[in-house]
């Protein structure tokens, strides 16, 4: 993969990022046991150009969300919105990569980026925008290969480059990294802040690593399962002790004594909604993984997902 992706023909060519409102969204799904209802009360501001993370247990309507913004589906309450446009099914405005390529096989790697290409585009000018888009996720060598002929992680950047075609003004990712093997995933991880800079639309990731959420994304969303909280009671929250410094707890809501409140989530939802926490990840990208803010941070996101309890000071 070369070390610098993005060029300046690509940059001219990309639409204006798109901000999304998510306002007071519920949706439910009819089941042979009655309503079962994955989103509530989820209000959610994501601002134009921003990457958000979205995580949290399987079943808490990450995909659902995707689906939602990306005009594939449509709330039962609420509304959601694309820079003031109420979003409409199979909006243009956004495009979606998913776990798996999906590539056509019997298409060569260009011709799989053009499938994504708005329609009408066609001759010089759809040979030039797959040429740029190519060149952004360092396929250029690749663009008469067959998917078979090329490593997952090259078929993932095809994809990202389909995706991308279209100059989407939100680009919607469903765990589009969860398939490749580590190496190639962090690769990944760095290659999408390249795209990023390059084309800087509004990203909504969806994944089940924390990890890649803190390193990606400038505010990551932690959602609940809702039937999960009916049935589970709320674990106790741990004081912040044992980790050392706390500084980059406190982004995230540091001191979890009771009756603190920290300044990031002073405004998160505390209701029986979808929405655990809304946490702005300090710092710029690309971010240091063994920095202790970082690692403090994902410490306490895993902690509210049940995977790792913070250490007190009376049990350490």
């Amino acid at each position: 993969m070369p070390e610098h992706v993005g060029t300046p023909a690509a940059a001219r060519t990309t639409a204006p990022a798109g901000r999304v409102h998510v306002a007071g969204v519920e949706r439910t799904f009819p089941t042979k046991e009655g309503a079962r209802t994955v989103l509530r009360d989820l209000t959610l501001d994501v601002t134009a150009g921003e990457i958000i993370a979205v995580v949290g247990p399987s079943g808490c309507g990450k995909s659902t969300l995707l689906r939602l913004i990306g005009g594939l589906d449509s709330p039962t309450v609420g509304t959601i919105t694309l820079d003031e446009e109420e979003v409409k099914a199979h909006d243009d405005s956004t495009a979606i990569a998913f776990q798996e390529p999906r590539l056509l096989p019997w298409r060569t790697i260009a011709q799989n980026v053009a499938i994504g290409l708005p329609r009408g585009t066609r001759g010089r000018r759809a040979r030039e925008r797959v040429a740029e888009l190519l060149e952004l996720v360092g396929l250029t060598h690749a663009a008469d290969q067959r998917p078979r002929e090329v490593s997952g992680g090259m078929a993932q950047r095809a994809s990202l480059a389909r995706a991308l075609a279209r100059s989407p003004r939100v680009l919607l990712l469903d765990e589009p990294f969860g398939a490749l093997d580590a190496l190639t995933r962090l690769k990944m991880h760095d290659l999408l802040l390249d795209i990023h800079r390059a084309q800087p639309t509004t990203i909504v990731l969806v994944t089940h690593d924390v990890e890649e959420a803190l390193y990606l994304a400038d505010h990551v969303l932690l959602l609940r399962n809702l039937h999960a909280a009916q049935t589970e009671p709320e674990r106790p929250r741990a004081k912040v002790v044992a980790l050392g410094s706390t500084s980059g707890m406190s982004a995230l809501g540091a001191a979890r004594t009771p009756g603190l409140t920290p300044p990031a989530e002073a405004d998160a939802p505390r209701t029986t909604g979808s929405i655990a926490r809304l946490v702005s990840v300090p710092g710029t990208r690309p971010r240091d993984r063994g920095a202790r803010t970082f690692t403090d941070l994902r410490t306490s996101l895993l902690d509210g997902l049940g995977v790792h309890k913070i250490t007190t000071q009376e049990n350490a």
